[in-house]
């Protein structure tokens, strides 16, 4: 079974367009990654579609957001919100 982490890093580089291995938990998607700010806006699409289970819908509040700069940071918050290994 996939842990929290393995989730976020396939779905960063899917989204990206980059290797797994370039996804690690302390890069910064600006920064380190190059995401502009539509890349950011699909990121957290794509992790409320993947969090979302049995019909309940999961979704990172606005200003979540923008405190969400590193992948350690997504994976923090989805634990924070309930999401388990």
């Amino acid at each position: 079974m996939l842990t929290v982490l393995d989730r976020v890093t396939k779905l960063v580089a899917a989204q990206l367009h980059i290797e797994e291995k370039n996804v690690k938990p302390e890069v910064s998607f600006t920064e380190d990654l190059n995401a502009d700010s539509l890349d950011l806006i699909e990121l957290i699409i794509a992790f409320e579609e993947e969090f979302s289970k049995n019909g309940q819908s999961f979704e990172i509040a606005d200003k979540d957001t923008e405190k969400i700069t590193t992948v350690q940071q997504v994976v923090d918050y989805l634990k924070e919100k309930g999401i388990q290994d």
